[in-house]
């Protein structure tokens, strides 16, 4: 269960908050303040999960404390209160580091549904670190054998190590990826201008079945690529992919879909994912 402090000037929100949290059971109330300067010391000791701050408030903003609390825990996701509709503040308010907005006067409906979708967003974050932190160890001990690869299969561990920092290694897509890669740099004359059903159909399974497989894998890779950018803009792994294995535009979408500005996430061509992916390991 997540753990949850609430910043606001205003007893009776915070009185509200509390009750519809702890009737809904959306997470554990770790701690209440009404000034973000003493919350701010809080925060080293009680290490939340979540903080729901207030944006207008007399001795801090809500976005200068969300600004230099994130610098120093970047684990934590900040939710929003406001009753402000300017756009230039909810854009500062984003870049500052905040996920989600909540509308003042609170509505409990609107409360579950964004700390239901912060919760599942930060368990998604951490387990695609975990996974990341394990391959990354993985990687540097197969790294300090001295064994040397084969000169031929260099470029499949170059498109494995992609798929490593996706976070989608362990997803059923990823051998259908590799297979054809591999196709495309050995049969490059002939792979050029053949369509993605064409390049699936190189497998000893159904073509459809390949590229449904490959589909849900690569977009899996985008909402996992979308996640670690709202994290961090200035994540390796984003800054490295978000443009080149994908469209940047549709990552974007994917963010805003996330942060549940959209309806609608972004979309991937798979069959540019396949060329980019095969340009990486020709390098």
């Amino acid at each position: 269960m997540m753990k949850i402090y609430l910043i606001d000037d205003d007893t009776n929100v915070l009185h509200i908050l509390k009750m519809i949290i702890q009737a809904k059971n959306l997470g554990e109330i770790c701690g209440l303040c009404h000034s973000p300067v003493d919350a701010q010391e809080d925060l080293k000791y009680i290490q939340p999960d979540i903080v729901i701050v207030d944006l207008l408030m007399p001795d801090m903003d809500g976005i200068t404390f969300v600004r230099q609390a994130k610098a120093q825990f970047e684990d934590i996701a900040f939710i929003m209160l406001s009753q402000v509709s300017s756009k230039d503040m909810i854009s500062a308010a984003y870049e500052s580091g905040v996920e989600f907005f909540i509308q003042k006067p609170i509505n409990a409906i609107e409360v579950e549904s964004v700390l239901t979708k912060v919760s599942h967003s930060l368990s998604m974050r951490r387990t695609l670190n975990s996974m990341q932190n394990l391959l990354m160890t993985q990687m540097q001990a197969l790294a300090s054998k001295p064994a040397a690869p084969k000169a031929e299969n260099i470029y499949i561990q170059k498109v494995t190590e992609i798929l490593q920092r996706l976070g989608i290694a362990g997803e059923i897509g990823c051998k259908d990826i590799i297979n054809v890669v591999d196709y495309m740099v050995t049969h490059r004359d002939e792979a050029a201008d053949m369509t993605l059903l064409d390049l699936c159909a190189q497998s000893s399974d159904t073509p459809k079945s390949v590229e449904q497989r490959i589909r849900r894998t690569v977009n899996t890779a985008m909402v996992n690529l979308a996640h670690l950018g709202l994290e961090d803009y200035a994540n390796d792994t984003f800054v490295e992919y978000s443009n080149t294995l994908f469209n940047f535009e549709q990552i974007r979408r994917e963010m805003d879909h996330i942060r549940g500005k959209s309806l609608k996430g972004g979309n991937v061509k798979i069959r540019n994912f396949l060329s980019a992916l095969v340009s990486y390991c020709c390098k």
